[in-house]
């Protein structure tokens, strides 16, 4: 019983330490707000069908957080690319603009492909869960996640690769 105890303080200890090295990072705040936004996220997800017809909503916006490689390569038509490792208050401000615009985000996992540019994540790495954890915490609450794997060769899909869309939507 003991071991674990003078485990977890050590590791408590630790994190502390690192807190106290770069007040720049806080990795319990973001265990704070993960914890938050789980429970808000379950009520967020949407069919393809319901995303579509989010999308078709006036002032909603398809967020594409993937490299601006992969944007390139193909992404859902109407998409916007703002890779999440650009993530900042001014960019996310720049893109989405006020706080309460719909935001629709999905990422490579909700592709059945799983070749380029759609390479299947770990499924607890899935961007779609970082970018809505970001979203949220900048402040961006009106955020729908796609929750449904789909074939970007699906004509209903509306795939863009080099300019045009793919399988005829």
């Amino acid at each position: 019983m003991l071991r674990p105890l003078a485990l977890a303080l050590l590791l408590s200890a630790t994190q502390l330490s690192a807190q106290t090295r770069n007040p720049q990072i806080d990795y319990a705040g973001f265990q704070q707000l993960t914890g938050k936004v789980a429970p808000y996220r379950q009520s967020r997800l949407l069919s393809w069908n319901e995303f579509e017809a989010a999308a078709a909503q006036p002032d909603a916006l398809i967020l594409d957080a993937r490299s601006a490689d992969a944007y390139a390569a193909g992404h859902l038509r109407g998409a916007v690319n703002l890779p999440f490792t650009d993530f900042t208050a001014e960019s996310l401000a720049t893109v989405i603009g006020d706080n309460d615009r719909p935001v629709l985000i999905y990422c490579n996992n909700n592709f059945a492909n799983d070749r380029p540019p759609v390479m299947k994540k770990a499924v607890e790495l899935a961007l779609n869960i970082q970018t809505f954890i970001n979203l949220v915490g900048y402040g961006y609450p009106n955020v729908r996640e796609l929750n449904e794997v789909v074939d970007f060769n699906d004509p209903k899909i509306g795939w863009v690769k080099g300019g045009a869309p793919q399988g005829g939507g």
